[in-house]
């Protein structure tokens, strides 16, 4: 089994990227995120005639999170409960093998004096809370997805320009920390040593090229799903492609 997450930052610009990548590693599950697609023009028989079934939870230009699976997932939630939230940023499902998904993006927060960044904490506290439940319900859980927190000093490639600057403020770390404290465990902080553990890169600076990027992108499994997991890799080829995502997609591997 393969799980992998994505910010494809577009969809539909992406499309083509996807299939490479399904055709290439063929995962298990797909996370996506920031589809920035509406649900009625989601590209759902397109991913189907690749051999995919699908669920998503998107909104017209901004925001949107999908996940692919080879076999049919049951027990789909949208959103977090409880919270009311305009904003298309989480979904979740059980695999056929049992395993909970949550697919999940997390707000920006755009600065730490705006209102985006209140907005961010609180999102982040009704999810960490919505965590704390689905890890009582499940024995084996994975959240993935671009959580848009750089939560070590190595995830940044300029940690002394980044501090307490958005991605990395005490307060987004600490509420990162939070969710690890329900017996979660960061898997790319695992597996990746210091020259491959960055997962986004701005478009400007040459920043790929270069090496500027942030770890922001996760995966976070519950004891269960992380005894039976054998690698985890940034899959940086498909940021080298022509129109990337500023984000590489991110696949943990399974026995």
């Amino acid at each position: 089994m393969a799980l992998v997450t994505w910010n494809v930052n577009s969809l539909k610009v992406r499309l083509a990227h996807l299939q490479s990548l399904l055709e290439v590693h063929a995962p298990s599950i797909v996370c996506l995120q920031e589809t920035k697609t509406e649900d009625q023009t989601f590209p759902k028989e397109d991913i189907e005639r690749l051999g995919y079934s699908v669920i998503y939870h998107g909104q017209k230009a901004y925001n949107g999170v999908a996940i692919l699976s080879l076999e049919k997932m049951s027990d789909v939630h949208y959103g977090i409960p409880n919270f009311q939230d305009a904003q298309a940023r989480v979904i979740a499902a059980t695999s056929a093998e049992g395993v909970r998904v949550i697919n999940v993006y997390v707000p920006n927060g755009d600065s730490t004096e705006s209102e985006k960044f209140q907005y961010k904490l609180n999102w982040l506290r009704a999810f960490v809370d919505y965590a704390r439940q689905e890890v009582k319900s499940y024995s084996s859980l994975a959240i993935l997805g671009d959580f848009n927190i750089a939560p070590k000093e190595n995830d940044v490639y300029d940690a002394e320009a980044f501090r307490e600057k958005v991605l990395c403020t005490a307060q987004e770390r600490d509420l990162f920390q939070e969710l690890l404290s329900l017996d979660l465990h960061d898997s790319l902080d695992g597996f990746l040593d210091e020259n491959d553990r960055f997962t986004w890169w701005d478009y400007r600076m040459n920043a790929f090229r270069r090496k500027l990027g942030l770890r922001i992108d996760h995966i976070l499994m519950s004891k269960n799903t992380r005894k039976e997991c054998t690698s985890v890799e940034v899959l940086k080829s498909f940021r080298k492609l022509e129109r990337p995502s500023d984000h590489a997609p991110v696949i943990a591997k399974f026995n």
